[in-house]
């Protein structure tokens, strides 16, 4: 399973950055994702990297907000959240996918994610709240 960490509660306008990596396999032929779900709201695909570093995936509400890393020497990849929003508060969870030549151009839509990602971890809770 990957571990996720780094959440915590933040003013609207704030940053947080969140890490996500495992002792299990190595990073390099995977794409790792982040996914957050609200309470009452469905799972929502939020971002994803390549093993390499060299693709990087946004979902619309965070564009722009967001950005996505990968230490290969750590096997660790961050989540950098800025001008984070009360709409932003959610379980954030990472999770894994093989990344090869099938791996689509849209991996954040839910029917694939859900059927595609794996090795999800607990999560971790960013509260976006004054």
């Amino acid at each position: 399973q990957l571990q996720a960490s780094g959440g915590g509660l933040v003013q609207p306008g704030g940053s947080l950055r969140l890490s996500c990596t495992t002792s299990e396999f190595s990073f390099d032929d995977y794409a790792i994702g982040w996914f957050r779900q609200a309470p009452g709201k469905e799972r929502e695909g939020v971002s994803a990297i390549s093993g390499s570093g060299g693709r990087t995936y946004y979902g619309d509400s965070v564009k722009g907000r967001f950005s996505i890393s990968i230490d290969s020497a750590k096997n660790t990849v961050y989540l950098q959240m800025n001008s984070l929003e009360p709409e932003d508060t959610a379980v954030y969870y990472c999770a894994a996918d093989v990344f090869d030549s099938s791996f689509p151009s849209d991996p954040l839509r839910e029917d694939f994610y859900r059927s595609s990602f794996s090795s999800w971890g607990q999560g971790t809770l960013v509260t976006v709240s004054s």
